[in-house]
């Protein structure tokens, strides 16, 4: 049983150091692996595995009473009585060999209860067998002792101040067992100001900042911008970092990497009237009667009026956003931009009982309701006729009609106006027509369109306001000569002022 033991403590050893050989081996801190073996965790941190202490994450890791110790990769189940004592020198005290004989011949060590022994950086090991019945047991050549504190008061060590001597990393304790020194805490380590030291068992390693990498003994800047896709749009590297930033726009999202939309016409309005959100920016429009200023941003008046001479009839009055027309007194617009003549003698008659309201474009006139002067009597509206009996009528038209006619100002030319035509006719007559007054400036011509008809012709713009009268003149004579006579029409032409 003896051998069998030793040649497993022998293969414990040589596992232990070929662990401790792979891990002297490291090297330079140029890319980081986040990838561990089981047993161990990345930390971010020190940016390297750390081990897991499974006994405090563990629930209850050991049972029948055992205690659990963590050490690297894995843990060991103890009895509560077992002490480990880690140790990489021939002890100075050898056991008696009575004492250890009775260990041996009392105690008993099941290979269940062997476990694989973890390495300690330094090049100290921990032991992982069980406790044995007797107070101590010490194995020399494997460099590690296991030791059991007795049940029984009356056994511990004659000499409790006896020292041990500890691994390189480590220094006796108050309880006379080797702990390790944290030499990042006392100072004695190497590690460059650019550098965090970081204490491990039995020794210590340096690191960089996080956001550098080792290069030979320096630590250098890890630019992140150069290995996308850190950003979703732009990337600024920093010392020991980076930061990302989105095109104009654009606002950094809450994972600090993804571009969004900025909605503008939600955030900031800066649009006058109209706003419209587009990826990556806005554009603002006008409502109708505006448009955009030079800054793109506010609205200005379109003088319509000023743009166009034909929006309105008469007059263009410019508003904020709109334009609006007006007309001149007598008319009133129609359509929005038209202006039509109002006909006063229908809504506003202001003429006397015995006058007549005659509308024209722009106006009204009141004449009398009985025109005929002496010797002439009124025989039918508007119509005056001499009678033959009275000697004065001798010398004069035998009968005269009124007439009333408007035209617009300024009216093209030439252009038919009036036409006049024989009420009567008498066989074997003649009939010619002229004007006998009020064509002084010549600006009518009177055309004779068959043997009793004739028209006047306007030949000359009049502009108004104004009032013509012109006497139109039928003469009348028989083709023997015995019978003549003539008729006048009294045409009384009322020029508008304008030419609507």
């Amino acid at each position: 049983m003896e051998v069998e033991r030793i040649t497993m403590l022998q293969t414990v050893f040589l596992t232990m150091l070929t662990l401790a050989l792979v891990k002297s081996q490291v090297t330079e801190e140029t890319i980081t692996y986040t990838q561990c073996t089981d047993g161990y965790e990345w930390d971010p941190v020190r940016q390297q595995c750390k081990d897991i202490d499974e006994c405090d994450i563990v629930p209850d890791a050991c049972k029948g009473g055992m205690k659990c110790v963590n050490h690297y990769g894995g843990y060991l189940c103890l009895p509560k009585t077992a002490q480990i004592i880690v140790n990489n020198e021939q002890p100075q005290q050898e056991t008696p060999a009575a004492e250890a004989s009775s260990g041996a011949a009392t105690g008993t060590i099941a290979a269940r209860s062997m476990a694989t022994s973890g390495v300690i950086p330094g090049g100290g090991f921990i032991a992982s067998a069980t406790a044995v019945a007797g107070p101590e047991v010490q194995t020399g050549r494997n460099n590690f002792v296991i030791r059991r504190n007795p049940a029984d008061p009356q056994r511990i060590p004659s000499n409790p101040s006896h020292r041990i001597q500890c691994a390189a990393g480590y220094e006796q304790s108050e309880h006379n067992v080797c702990q390790d020194i944290d030499e990042c805490t006392s100072g004695t380590h190497n590690c460059r100001l650019d550098q965090v030291c970081i204490n491990l068992r039995g020794s210590f390693t340096c690191h960089c900042l996080p956001g550098y990498q080792k290069r030979g003994e320096q630590c250098v800047d890890i630019d992140e911008c150069s290995v996308p896709p850190y950003c979703h749009q732009g990337c600024v590297n920093t010392p020991g970092s980076f930061y990302c930033q989105c095109n104009p726009g654009f606002q950094l999202a809450a994972n600090n990497y993804t571009c969004v939309d900025i909605n503008e016409c939600d955030a900031s309005n800066q649009c006058a009237q109209q706003c419209y959100n587009i990826l990556g920016s806005f554009i603002c429009q006008c409502n109708q009667g505006y448009e955009l200023s030079s800054d793109r941003l506010n609205c200005e008046d379109i003088d319509e009026c000023r743009t166009s001479s034909y929006l309105c009839q008469y007059q263009c009055v410019n508003e904020p956003g709109k334009f609006s027309c007006m007309c001149p007194q007598g008319y009133q617009v129609v359509r929005s931009r038209t202006c039509q003549d109002i006909n006063e003698c229908e809504t506003t008659n202001e003429c006397r009982e015995d006058e007549m309201c005659w509308n024209y474009h722009g106006g009204f006139r009141c004449y009398p309701q009985n025109p005929c002067q002496d010797p002439y009597v009124l025989t039918s509206e508007n119509r005056c006729v001499c009678p033959v009996s009275n000697t004065m009528c001798r010398d004069v038209p035998q009968s005269i009609v009124y007439k009333y006619m408007n035209i617009r100002s300024d009216r093209s030319v030439p252009s038919d106006i009036f036409q006049i035509q024989a009420t009567t006719i008498y066989a074997n007559t003649i009939n010619t027509f002229r004007i006998k007054s009020g064509n002084e400036n010549g600006e009518f011509y009177l055309r004779q369109t068959s043997p009793v008809s004739a028209m006047l012709v306007l030949v000359k713009s009049l502009t108004g306001p104004r009032e013509h009268i012109v006497d139109l003149e039928m003469l009348t004579v028989s083709s023997i000569g015995t019978f003549r006579t003539s008729s006048v029409l009294r045409l009384t032409i009322i020029v508008g002022p304008f030419s609507f």
